[in-house]
């Protein structure tokens, strides 16, 4: 069953290719007469590597059947939910500057490096997820989990991963002054220097490329890697990147109380935060925002690609007052009392109504303890990581919007990835290729434009060395009902060979098989110009007015 699905998947990137004008020019195909091989019973030696009295090997192993288990964590890594199965390789496992933190507990950067027998020359490292605390398999999946790109690993890259500082997938570590700043982006810095050391040692030359690339929390590492590790990476590929996480979480707050005011009480007397909107309601919106924007492009076709100029007005929202008021306070973003701008508002895009969106928002919870993720996940990283200092009584039910937002400032100077001053990284060729959903309900797509142009006005060669791609309709990492397959990686390799920067991307959309369109690079967006709009050559990129 592998050997076609990996087939349709290689013909499917030759047609991208072709589309693109860059036929025959793969990463794969540039470096194989290059490759480095290592017989891999030889990995056996990196155990006598000195690596530092603060780096402590704990497993080197030789996966001689290629299978690799799927990632557990996707849905917050973007990682491949799918077991892979590839050729056999080098597992390395490892922790540097283990230790027992303020708090008493155990700390220390766990990693993950596999090392293909057949070695591209490459190194991508490979971001994580939600507050980390986990080592994901080191696959190097295109960190969309509806994407069917090739994994780096099975491209030839020697691919790292990491857990952030952490050992568990809970905020705690915020009562630990190293660990907050492990997370933030000093685990960045000790994982890239340890992996490429090893790298170096067991091929007897440098990586060529040093590329990072992740999504959410991992697409936030991205951004560190480019602002505070520049002169590391080569490439650095970030999809919908938690950059500002700080404030995101203060926005998942903002959301729950607006919501709130509308939520119905159930036979308890409990308030339900899920039917605040129901499922019903969400469909509605969504009609309404098709019916206003889907044309904008040239083609109704359900794919909002003039999501940047698609405006609602509240009053055409089939709703009741009080819904229509908790959702415009949402979507506007959240403020303080004088009205000042705490974290971007939201697009008004046709993957409001799916699943993804639900699941971040509202949730489906019918007691009344909600289990909507921006409130599972967001009120105890607030509490224990967030503030400073980190208050794990507080009564969110009071979050006060003036009085407590500044309390998360300290870490966001730590923790956000709010730079737009990349020059050393672009003066050393470094490239940067930016994917948003437009529909992602956890870090606004709005805020990432908003960055995107500040950088390009703060750096110069912004414009040469960056490229914008948002997918409209798609969700957070993945999913929603627009466009959910694309592969930047393959788009950064072509560029890093060609030095032609990408001006569109294919893509494809897991609710549209049978289409595929280009998604162009911002702030242009694809147009319908003729012929049949299940074919990519029938869009044209254009600035929509």
């Amino acid at each position: 069953m592998l050997k076609p699905f990996r087939s349709l998947i290689y013909t499917s990137l030759a047609t991208s290719l072709a589309f693109l004008g860059f036929a025959n020019s793969s990463f794969a195909s540039k470096n194989q007469a290059t490759t480095k091989s290592f017989n891999l019973e030889a990995c056996q030696n990196i155990n006598a590597l000195n690596l530092g009295d603060n780096v402590k090997i704990t497993q080197v192993s030789i996966n001689q059947t290629g299978k690799i288990p799927a990632d557990p964590m996707s849905a917050f890594t973007g990682g491949s939910p799918v077991d892979l199965e590839t050729a056999p390789h080098c597992v390395i496992r490892g922790i540097i500057d283990e230790r027992v933190g303020a708090d008493s507990k155990p700390y220390g950067t766990q990693f993950e490096l596999r090392l293909p027998s057949n070695w591209n020359q490459a190194f991508l490292f490979q971001g994580g997820g939600g507050v980390d605390g986990f080592v994901a398999p080191a696959v190097g999946s295109v960190p969309i989990n509806t994407a069917k790109a090739v994994p780096a690993l099975s491209r030839g890259y020697a691919v790292v991963s990491m857990d952030g500082g952490h050992p568990n997938p809970t905020p705690e570590f915020g009562l630990d002054q190293q660990a907050r700043l492990d997370f933030a982006y000093q685990a960045i810095g000790k994982v890239v220097t340890i992996a490429k050391q090893i790298v170096t040692s067991t091929y007897g030359q440098k990586p060529t490329y040093s590329f990072f690339m992740g999504c959410s929390n991992g697409g936030r590492e991205a951004m560190i890697a480019a602002q505070r590790y520049p002169t590391e990476f080569n490439g650095v590929i970030a999809v919908n990147a938690g950059f500002r996480l700080s404030r995101a979480n203060v926005a998942q707050q903002w959301d729950y109380q607006q919501f709130m005011q509308a939520a119905p009480r159930n036979a308890q007397g409990e308030k339900i935060l899920a039917n605040a909107l129901t499922q019903e309601d969400l469909d509605k919106v969504q009609q309404v925002i098709l019916k206003q924007c889907d044309a904008r492009d040239g083609l109704s076709d359900g794919i909002i690609n003039a999501w940047e100029s698609c405006k609602i007005d509240p009053n055409t929202l089939p709703l009741s007052a009080e819904k229509i008021q908790a959702l415009t306070a949402v979507m506007n973003g959240a403020v303080n009392s004088k009205g000042e701008q705490i974290y971007a508002g939201w697009y008004w895009d046709s993957g409001i109504n799916q699943p993804d969106w639900r699941r971040w928002k509202l949730g489906t919870s019918q007691i009344g303890k909600p289990n909507s993720l921006g409130v599972s996940l967001g009120s105890g990283s607030l509490v224990y990581y967030f503030m400073t200092p980190s208050q794990p009584n507080f009564d969110l039910e009071k979050f006060d919007f003036d009085r407590d937002t500044p309390l998360v400032y300290q870490t966001g100077a730590i923790n956000d990835a709010i730079s737009t001053d990349l020059s050393t990284f672009f003066a050393n060729d470094g490239k940067l290729i930016v994917v948003t959903g437009a529909s992602d309900p956890v870090f606004s797509a709005k805020d990432q434009v908003e960055w995107y142009q500040q950088m390009l006005a703060d750096t110069a060669k912004g414009k040469d060395q960056s490229r914008l791609f948002v997918l409209p309709g798609m969700n957070h990492c993945g999913g929603g009902n627009g466009l959910d397959d694309v592969d930047p990686l393959s788009a950064l390799e072509r560029w890093n060979q060609t030095k032609v920067a990408p001006e569109q991307i294919l893509a494809r959309g897991t609710q549209h098989p049978s289409k595929e369109m280009p998604v162009c690079a911002y702030p242009q967006v694809a147009t319908y110009v003729g012929g049949d709009p299940k074919v990519a050559t029938s869009y044209s990129c254009k600035v929509l007015p």
